[in-house]
């Protein structure tokens, strides 16, 4: 386990992430996460929209952190991963959280967004099973993330959730502000993959059978890698799919979206400019029939092992608001705890 001291040490001069901004966090600065030494939460509860390997029957044991270490341009999320909303939790209020979602029947801990605080989380995690959270453990993050950092985790986590946005450089440069996210999503992904092998219900590994069944299994260690399409580029589909195919089939879940949703941003003139400037890259657009149809012929062309694709929809209700206690539908989350 780290000490405090240890712990410390990854915030004075912030490497943590691939960004390596050299923040010293413990002294109050923010990095380009935003974030300080403080971990902040703005949510927690059981929900109910996760992959049905995750959600199962309790739901997720969600938390939504505060920070991030991606500027993505069209996300969901942004009062807290862009707009810092959120209050502090201390190691006594995760493990509590923790512990409640369990009683009410979550069938993991899911954190959302983790990527800035590995170290205080790992000590958090750790606290947490001390204490009687028996549950798995998901991280849900972008993947952009430091393997020598997400060796920590090694032992605490086993079901990973992370994203791969994009192969291409330049859209992740427009879109993320990080050209080189391609590079190391792919590569923490695989060490990802290679470090936990899939463990569904009571069985090791999955086959077209146990697929037939998986909404009512749960998984407890493995790789769910999830994929959003983004309208009018189904190049970039294509080629994530491909790098899928060719190295993660068989030992991994692909979990591919079709939500895109555009976003009603509040925030001043100048950001709002910014942020239309780099979603002009792609169609801020709902997901057409036509892509639709275009996306399964995909999927049929790749036949992958394992995969999970949404039924398309126009139904844009489940945008959260963070500002409230209650941020999705009823029907999506049961609320827990609110900054």
């Amino acid at each position: 386990m780290l000490t405090p001291e240890t712990t410390e040490n990854f915030y004075t001069n912030c490497t943590q992430c691939p960004r390596k901004c050299g923040v010293n966090r413990a002294e109050g600065k923010t990095g380009v996460c935003g974030e300080t030494l403080e971990l902040r939460a703005a949510f927690a509860g059981l929900h109910f929209g996760e992959e049905p390997l995750i959600t199962v029957h309790g739901g997720s044991g969600t938390i939504f952190l505060t920070g991030c270490t991606l500027r993505c341009a069209f996300c969901q999320n942004y009062q807290i991963s862009q707009n810092g909303l959120g209050a502090e939790l201390t190691a006594d209020n995760f493990v509590s959280i923790c512990l409640r979602l369990q009683e009410k029947g979550a069938e993991n801990i899911n954190l959302v967004t983790p990527s800035h605080h590995i170290p205080i989380l790992a000590d958090y995690i750790k606290q947490a099973k001390d204490e009687g959270v028996t549950i798995p453990f998901c991280w849900n993050s972008s993947a952009y993330e430091s393997i020598e950092t997400l060796s920590l985790l090694s032992g605490l986590v086993t079901i990973w959730l992370p994203d791969l946005k994009t192969l291409n450089s330049e859209l992740s440069k427009t879109l993320f502000a990080a050209e080189d996210y391609p590079k190391i999503a792919t590569d923490a992904i695989s060490w990802m993959v290679e470090n936990n092998p899939l463990r569904i219900g009571e069985k090791f590994g999955f086959d077209r059978e146990l697929a037939k069944l998986c909404s009512k299994e749960k998984m407890l260690q493995g790789v769910i890698i999830r994929h959003l399409y983004l309208p009018g580029r189904f190049e970039e589909t294509a080629q994530v799919l491909g790098w899928l195919k060719d190295n993660v089939d068989g030992r991994a879940i692909i979990s591919l979206m079709n939500q895109y949703t555009p976003v009603p941003f509040e925030e001043d003139k100048n950001r709002a400019e910014a942020r239309k400037s780099s979603l002009s890259s792609i169609n801020n657009r709902l997901v057409t029939s036509e892509e639709d149809a275009d996306i399964k012929d995909l999927i049929d062309a790749y036949d992958f092992e394992y995969l999970f694709y949404q039924e398309l929809s126009d139904d844009t209700s489940w945008l959260p608001d963070f500002r409230r206690p209650q941020p999705f539908s009823n029907k999506l989350a049961t609320p827990l705890w609110h900054c």
